[in-house]
């Protein structure tokens, strides 16, 4: 078996439930897909953290709120769960199957530009210019 197979895992409905509960804190839905895959299509709500500038902003995450990370199909996230697990993060899943797994679960989806990014928000946030 792969590391994704290791990588501890939400499925796509439960993901979306605990974010929509009143679980404080809320859990923070990380994408790390690039910003033309967020505009496409992404969760409501999802912070976008593109994997390729994740390196550089890994101070924005925060430490003390659940974190549920997707992509396209799981691959990218699935890494980025297991290298925020090995350096100090303790509550990250990986949301098995990512989008594809997302979209086919029925959640709702949203396509376009989104506001300013911020983790401390349920809104829709994107990362400062």
């Amino acid at each position: 078996m792969g590391p994704a197979s290791r990588t501890p895992s939400i499925d796509p409905s439960t993901a979306d439930a605990r974010r929509r509960s009143t679980e404080t804190p809320s859990p923070v839905l990380l994408d790390v897909r690039e910003a033309d895959e967020h505009r496409s299509g992404r969760p409501e709500g999802a912070v976008l953290a593109p994997l390729s500038t994740l390196a550089a902003r890994l101070g924005e995450i925060p430490r003390d709120r659940p974190i549920f990370v997707i992509c396209h199909s799981g691959g990218r996230s699935a890494t980025v769960t297991d290298y925020l697990l090995a350096n100090g993060w303790s509550d990250v899943l990986n949301v098995g199957g990512g989008m594809i797994a997302w979209e086919r679960a029925g959640m709702p989806v949203r396509t376009g530009h989104r506001t300013p990014w911020s983790t401390n928000s349920r809104r829709e946030r994107q990362p400062p210019a």
